[in-house]
């Protein structure tokens, strides 16, 4: 009998099971929001996340690599499914359902919601609520700290040349946005004031053409909007420069601020005065 457990065992160990993805085995912590997702990943080690959002592992949506990101298990965010994870920690957005928090907090589920800042500071706040919440208080000061260099070292001189900001297709950055502010301070001008938008929205080029700013910062430098409105600029002759903004830069802050202003402040240093 011994020896046919003594087997069995080795048998068991040597069985050619594929290994589990990072926080396939439960509990840890539950992002919902792609935001938080990357937040995660510069706070605590892969092995505390049980699960992030869907969100990251869309090539439009993500802030993170896809390869990075599909190392780890995804939901959809459904109440069945995260409570399903039994984890320690959810980390959702502000805009969770009503239903899906009720459902959270009768499981018990210790759950905390985010806003999407809108300003540097906001963010910088942001982080240190989740550093607290997570328990890396240090990891968060030391984040901190890169965005407060990378806020010095990319300050620049405003007003400056006029730039759009198009976050895809023909939907353009304007006022009240992180982005908004981050041009402001490498010393660019948004120029979406100058066309009549607030916020973010939709921007034809027929509206550009008429006043095309100095420069067009587009993730979807391929896409098809983007190539019409390249070649009707350039039919115009419009004297609009286009530079590439990484999509992985468009849609949070924290981890993302340092490289979006050392992006940013590239593309206004190659603008000139």
């Amino acid at each position: 009998m011994r020896l046919i457990l003594l087997l069995a065992l080795l048998l068991a160990g040597c069985s050619g099971a594929a290994p589990a993805r990072v926080g396939e085995r439960g509990g840890g912590i539950v992002s919902l929001n792609p935001c938080a997702d990357q937040l995660l990943l510069a706070l605590v080690p892969p092995q505390r996340i049980a699960a992030i959002s869907h969100y990251s592992q869309d090539p439009r949506a993500t802030s993170l690599p896809l390869d990075v990101a599909r190392q780890f298990r995804a939901t959809a965010g459904t109440a069945e499914e995260v409570i399903a994870l039994a984890p320690d920690l959810v980390i959702a957005s502000s805009f969770t359902p009503p239903a899906t928090r009720a459902a959270f907090e009768r499981a018990g589920l210790r759950t905390l919601y985010l806003d999407s800042p809108t300003t540097i500071a906001a963010s910088r706040a942001q982080i240190a609520e989740v550093a607290a919440a997570v328990g890396a208080a240090g990891r968060g000061g030391a984040l901190d700290a890169r965005i407060a260099d990378a806020l010095a070292a990319t300050r620049g001189n405003g007003p400056g040349p006029s730039a759009l900001l198009f976050i895809g297709g023909d939907l353009a950055n304007g006022d009240g946005t992180l982005l908004h502010e981050m041009m402001r301070h490498v010393g660019m001008r948004d120029a979406a004031a100058d066309y009549g938008l607030a916020m973010t929205g939709r921007l034809p080029v027929e509206t550009i053409i008429a006043d095309p700013p100095a420069a067009i910062l587009s993730p979807d430098a391929g896409g098809r909007t983007a190539t019409m409105r390249r070649r009707l600029l350039a039919a115009s002759g419009a004297a609009t420069r286009e530079a590439s903004f990484p999509r992985t830069l468009v849609n949070c802050g924290g981890p993302t601020i340092p490289p979006a202003l050392e992006r940013l402040a590239a593309i206004r240093r190659s603008l000139g005065a």
